[in-house]
C-alpha cells in the first residue's frame, strides 16, 4: 500500500471519529440543559408559587396585603401548568380561594392548604422523574464520549507508533545510503519492502549506484589519462601558466613561468602564493594584477634570458558547479602571461621605419611645395588656366601629403616616447581661442557658427602643452565640422570637475553607432561611411598627446544624434 494511502485512510479515520465524538457530545450537552431548564422553568417555579401562597394564607388574617400577594402568585401559577392534574388542583385552588374570600373559615382554608400541598407533590414527583431522566442521559452521554474517545485513542496510539516509523526507518536507511555512495563506496544497495513510493526509490537509487560503480570502474584509468595529458599540454605551453586554488595556494606552474620568476618546482606546489610573493617581486606584481577590479592593459616588462620580454597578463578565473548543487562555486582562478615580446619588436620597428619614412619625406614634399609657391609667382612667367589648375592640383595634393607625414611623425614620437612635452600653466580661455581661430576659416566656408560655452572663469588656467592641447581641439573642431550639415552649429565647452577642466566638443551630424566607439581612438581606424578622407591618425595621436599628459580622453555619441567628443585634463 502507498504511502499517501495509509496517511489518508488513517488521519482521515481519526478525523471522522474525532468529528463524530464532538456532534454526540454536543446533542447530549444540549439534552442535559434541556432537561435542567424544563425542572427550573416548569416544576420549580410552580414550587415557589405555591409556598408563596402558603405563607400568604399564615399571615392574611393579620395583614391585608398578603390578599394581594396570594392573587399575584395565582395569577403567576396559572400560567405555568405544566404537569398531568395540576390544572385540577389549579381549578379547585381558584374556587376554594373565592369562598374564602366570600366567608373566611377554618374549612376553606384548610381546603386552599390542601389544594397547594396537592399541587406541590405534582411538582415534586416531576422533579424527581425529570431528574432521572437527566442522570440517565448524562450516563449515556458518558458511554459514548468513553466509547468514542477509545476509538480515537485507538487509532491515534497506532498511527503514533507505526506511521513515523514506516517513513522515517526508509528515509534514514536511503541518507545513510547516500552518504556512502558520497563516500564512492558504490557497492551499496537499498531494499524498502512495503510501500510503493520506497520500493520505487529503492529500485531507482539501486540503478544510479550500479552505474555509478560501472562508470567508476571504467572511466578511472581514462581519467588518469587524460588528467596526465593536461598536465603535459599545461607544462609544454609557451606561455607561462600558473594556477591557482580558491585558497589562493599554488596547484600548477609550468616550466615558462618557473623560468621568468626565477623559481623551483618543488619551493611552490602546494604553498601559500602570498608566502612565495613575499620574497619574489615578480610573482607578487601578478597577484597584485590578479586582485585588481580593471584588467592591466599595458604590456609587462619583464627580464628574463639576458634579455627584455613583454607580456600580457589575463587572469582566467574558475568556477564550477558541484555534482548535486545548483550554485557556482570559485574553484580558483589561472595566471595567463602571453609573451606578445615578438609582436612588441615588430611594432618597435614599424613605428622606426614609419618615423624615418616621414623625416625622409617630409623635405622633398617641402621643396614641392616651395616649387608650386614659385611658379605661382608671375615673374618667371604666366600661366593659363588649366596650368593654374594643374598647379592648384598639386599643391592641395602636397599640402595633405605633408599633413600626413606630419601625423605620422607624431604618431611615431609618440609611441616611441621621444616627443618632449612643455607642461605649464596654459589658460584655458587662451586654448579655447586659438582652437577656434584656427578653424574659423573653413567654419565659415561651410556657414557652420562655431559658439564657446565656457563654463570655467577667465583666469582659469591648466598644467598642459599649450600647442600639443590646441592641436586635440584643432583635431576635434575639424571633425565636427567635417561631419555637420552646412548651416549647423559645433559648441565647444569647457567645465569645471574638481581639479580638472573638461573640454568637450558637440556637433549635430550624423552620429557615432555604438559599435564603433572602443574603435575611434585606434590608428587607421576610420568609421564606414561613402567618402573617406584623412588616415585615421588624428584621432588615435590626440589620445596619446592627452594620456601623455596625464588626462584622459573620450566620446559620447549615438546615431543620427551627433556626437560629443571631450577631455580632461
Amino acid at each position: 500500500m502507498k504511502i499517501k494511502t495509509k496517511l489518508t485512510l488513517g488521519v482521515g479515520l481519526l478525523f471522522l471519529m474525532i468529528v463524530l465524538l464532538s456532534v454526540v457530545s454536543a446533542l447530549n450537552i444540549y439534552k442535559q440543559k434541556s432537561d435542567t431548564e424544563k425542572i427550573l422553568i416548569a416544576n420549580y417555579n410552580s414550587l415557589e408559587y405555591s409556598k408563596n401562597m402558603i405563607l400568604a394564607l399564615d399571615r392574611i388574617d393579620t395583614d391585608s396585603t398578603q390578599t394581594e400577594i396570594f392573587k399575584n402568585n395565582l395569577v403567576l401559577e396559572s400560567k405555568n401548568l405544566t404537569e398531568k392534574g395540576e390544572k385540577d388542583s389549579y381549578q379547585s385552588l381558584v374556587s376554594h380561594f373565592q369562598n374564602y374570600q366570600q366567608l373566611p373559615n377554618i374549612e376553606s382554608e384548610k381546603l386552599i392548604r390542601n389544594d397547594l400541598v396537592d399541587i406541590m407533590r405534582l411538582n415534586m414527583t416531576a422533579i424527581v422523574q425529570k431528574s432521572d431522566t437527566a442522570i440517565e442521559t448524562a450516563e449515556t452521554a458518558t458511554t459514548w464520549v468513553i466509547s468514542l474517545g477509545t476509538i480515537c485513542f485507538i487509532i491515534a496510539f497506532t498511527l503514533l507508533f507505526n506511521l513515523p516509523d514506516n517513513i522515517a526507518r526508509p528515509i534514514k536507511e536511503l541518507t545513510e545510503s547516500i552518504k556512502q555512495i558520497a563516500n564512492k563506496n558504490y557497492h551499496e544497495r537499498v531494499n524498502f519492502e512495503g510501500s510503493e513510493e520506497f520500493e520505487d526509490l529503492a529500485n531507482s537509487f539501486n540503478s544510479m549506484a550500479e552505474k555509478l560503480e560501472e562508470y567508476q570502474s571504467s572511466s578511472l584509468s581514462k581519467q588518469l589519462m587524460d588528467k596526465k595529458r593536461v598536465e603535459m599540454l599545461i607544462s609544454n605551453m609557451h606561455d607561462p601558466v600558473i594556477g591557482l586554488d580558491e585558497n589562493n595556494q599554488i596547484n600548477f606552474i609550468n616550466e615558462e613561468a618557473l623560468k621568468i620568476s626565477g623559481l623551483f618546482r618543488e619551493d611552490v606546489v602546494g604553498k601559500s602564493a602570498a608566502d612565495i610573493a613575499v620574497n619574489n617581486d615578480l610573482l607578487r606584481e601578478l597577484l597584485r594584477n590578479a586582485g585588481a577590479e580593471e584588467k592591466l592593459e599595458v604590456p609587462m616588462k619583464i627580464f628574463a634570458d639576458n634579455k627584455e620580454s613583454y607580456f600580457e597578463q589575463e587572469i582566467i578565473p574558475i568556477s564550477i558547479i558541484p555534482t548535486g548543487e545548483t550554485e557556482k562555486k570559485d574553484a580558483g582562478k589561472v595566471i595567463l602571461l602571453r609573451n606578445i615580446t615578438a609582436y612588441k619588436e615588430l611594432d618597435f620597428a614599424k613605428t622606426n621605419f614609419i618615423a624615418t619614412v616621414s623625416h625622409e619625406l617630409k623635405t622633398p614634399i617641402s621643396s614641392m611645395k616651395m616649387g608650386t609657391q614659385l611658379l605661382k609667382n608671375e615673374k618667371f612667367g604666366n600661366l593659363n588656366e588649366q596650368q593654374k589648375e594643374l598647379l592648384k592640383s598639386i599643391e592641395e595634393d602636397g599640402e595633405r601629403l605633408l599633413n600626413i607625414t606630419g601625423e605620422l611623425l607624431n604618431l611615431s614620437q609618440a609611441e616611441s616616447g621621444n616627443i618632449r612635452f612643455n607642461i605649464k600653466d596654459c589658460n584655458v580661455s587662451d586654448l579655447v581661442k586659438t582652437a577656434v581661430s584656427n578653424n574659423l576659416i573653413i567654419a565659415e566656408n561651410k556657414e557652420i557658427k562655431l559658439i564657446s560655452n565656457l563654463k570655467t572663469k577667465s583666469e582659469d588656467a591648466i598644467k598642459a602643452d599649450f600647442d600639443k592641447t590646441v592641436w586635440v581641439l584643432n583635431n576635434f573642431l575639424t571633425n565636427a565640422i567635417k561631419h555637420s550639415e552646412v548651416g549647423q552649429k559645433v559648441i565647444i565647452v569647457t567645465d569645471q570637475i574638481g581639479d580638472k577642466v573638461k573640454f568637450s566638443v558637440q556637433d549635430f551630424g550624423k552620429g557615432i553607432d555604438q559599435k564603433y566607439h572602443s574603435k575611434v581612438f585606434d590608428r587607421y581606424f576610420q568609421i564606414p561611411e561613402d567618402h573617406q578622407t584623412g588616415t585615421g591618425l588624428g584621432l588615435a595621436i590626440s589620445k596619446n598627446f592627452i594620456e601623455k599628459q596625464g588626462g584622459s580622453i573620450g566620446l559620447d555619441s549615438e546615431e543620427n544624434g551627433g556626437s560629443i567628443f571631450w577631455m580632461t585634463l
